[in-house]
This record gives C-alpha cells, structure tokens and sequence, in this order.
C-alpha cells in the first residue's frame, strides 16, 4: 500500500511578509495597514518623508573630519521624547516625500560636495522604504560609507533588512528602566527592545575600527548616551550590558548637551541641566568598564548650541 506524499506547507517568515501590512517594522508592532494609508504611532505611509539633508560638521570627529557627514535627516520617529531637540521634525512633521530615485540624486549629489559618510538619522520607521533606495544609490555608483543613527528602538527584524548596507550603527542607548522610558519617551518596552537591536547591530559591523591614518571610522558600532539628570538615563547599568554583553571595543560617547528642552520643563525633575558631578561621574564609569573608545563633551558648552531649527531649510545648523 502506497500513500500520497504531499509537500509540507512553509509558513513564510517576518520578512517574507509585508511588514508594513501589518506594520511590525519597530517594537510598537502598531498593526495598522500602512499600504493603504492608515497610520500608527509615527503617523508615516510607506513613502520616505526627509526633513533635511545637508553636509553636517557636529558629529563625533571620527564621522566628521574634514568634510563632515552627509546626513539625511527623516520626519518622524518612533519615540516621543519630550526633550528632543529635533522635535520640530521628529515629532512636529517637518518634511516631504521623495522618491527612491530622488533619495539617490540627492545621496550622490551629497557625496560629490565631499563629505566622509552619507549618514540616515532616525530612519527607523522608514527602513523599509530606504533600505531599496539606498540600493539604488549603490547601483549608481555611490560608494560613501553610511551610518545609521537610531534610538536603538529597533526590531532585529528590520535592522537585518540594512545588513550589508550599513558601514556604522550610531545608537542611542538611552535608559534602564521601562518606566522611565514611558515616562519621557512613551517608549515601552525601550531597555529589552533597544538591546536586542544593539546586539544585532553589532553582529552585522562589528567592534569600532579606525583608520590609524586619518583617524576616521571605517567600520563598527558607536554608541551614544545622553547623561540625564538625576540618574534618569540609568548610566551605570547601560554601560555594564555595554562593556559586559557587547563589546568594550565599540565606540562611546558620554553626551553632556541635554538641556529641559520642548516638554522636558513639564516634568520637574529633568527641568534643570545636568550638573558637573552627574557628567563627570558617567566619564569614570566608562573608563573603569575599560571601554577603549571614548569620547567626551565640554560640560561648560551651552547645550542650546547644538539644538537646530529646521524651518530653516537652507542652514539648520547654525554652529555646524
């Protein structure tokens, strides 16, 4: 007696599927038909929504060097930090659609002004709209290196879509506790979802590998923490997942600007700048975990120096 053999049906994977219809490209897994024009959290479509791109001299000195980072800078985010400097374009929508031939003139265009990077900042919602743009910039011919600069609320999931086309992760690793990360970021679930992305970021690049010549990032994972006042940020545990599961050997900056900008005024105790002792305290846990990149702020700088305006289309940057 013979049976019939019949092939076993295969369950697609996530990224098989649309992720976008459902969306499920970030942690929020909102669930809204984004295809058809329904919008979640971040209140994007499925076109790329830019805000401003431009040459950039205010990122580390390792990105910028001479020619600064050609940095597009998005519409949107997937958080909503109520201290965010970019506010005007993360969470007040400044901005446009471009298409997938428009993000390539435009990435090319920026290449032959000569700056060292092309750099994606918060392009987390759109990855699936940029990642095929992004191709097609490769196929006509770019060849600057890219970083991608996220709050490191990111699914694994859509950070594997950028693997092979991203150079540098530039996260934000920005709290240890999910009730602060509610709190200020209407974030949740931020500390277990922002490292799970860390730790595939740093599959994908690796440790921070500098040219011994140039000083300029080649390749790997560069870290930013933003010191909050009152311990908010959860400095020493971040560092320690840091140090202890990820890798001494990647890039980190202690950033010293945070000013109660946008909302941050509503919430008392974050309604003051970070204190000499606060700042200097997060440097001597970073060198006591043995990090072997570290790069620091001028606590003595005004913070509002850094903050930009983007209804200034031609030079949001005014110190850069």
């Amino acid at each position: 007696m013979t049976t019939a053999s019949h092939p076993e049906k295969k369950v697609p994977g996530l990224l098989a599927l649309d992720p976008l219809s459902p969306c499920r490209v970030c942690p929020r897994n909102c669930g809204v038909d984004r295809r058809a024009g329904e919008k979640g959290f971040c209140g994007l479509d499925d076109r790329i929504h830019l805000a401003w791109a431009g040459r950039h001299h205010g990122e580390e000195p390792c990105f910028s060097g001479t020619g600064g980072v050609a940095n597009l800078f998005f519409t949107s985010c997937n958080l909503a930090c109520v201290y965010c400097q970019n506010h005007q374009i993360s969470q007040g929508g400044v901005g446009g659609v471009v298409s997938a031939g428009e993000f390539a003139d435009l990435a090319l265009s920026l290449e032959g002004q000569g700056a060292h990077f092309l750099g994606l900042v918060t392009p987390s919602p759109q990855v699936f709209a940029i990642a095929p743009a992004l191709e097609l910039a490769r196929a006509r011919g770019l060849s600057l290196p890219v970083i991608c600069n996220t709050s490191a609320y990111d699914s694994p999931e859509a950070l594997r879509r950028l693997d092979g086309l991203v150079d540098v992760y530039l996260p934000d690793v920005k709290y240890a506790d999910d009730a602060l990360s509610l709190r200020y970021s209407n974030a949740p679930g931020y500390v277990e979802a922002s490292r799970a992305a860390i730790l595939e970021m740093h599959r994908q690049v690796g440790d921070m590998v500098l040219d011994p010549e140039t000083g300029l990032a080649r390749r790997g994972l560069w870290v930013r923490h933003l010191v909050l006042p009152g311990g908010a940020a959860g400095t020493w545990e971040n560092l320690c997942f840091l140090a202890l599961e990820v890798s001494p050997r990647l890039g980190l900056s202690i950033m010293a600007q945070y000013a109660p900008l946008h909302r941050a005024g509503l919430f008392p105790e974050i309604a003051r700048p970070v204190t000499a002792r606060e700042y200097e305290e997060a440097v001597t846990m970073a060198r006591d975990l043995g990090f072997a990149h570290i790069l620091v702020q001028d606590l003595e700088s005004s913070p509002e120096n850094a903050v930009p305006d983007f209804t200034d289309k031609e030079r949001p940057f005014t110190n850069f």
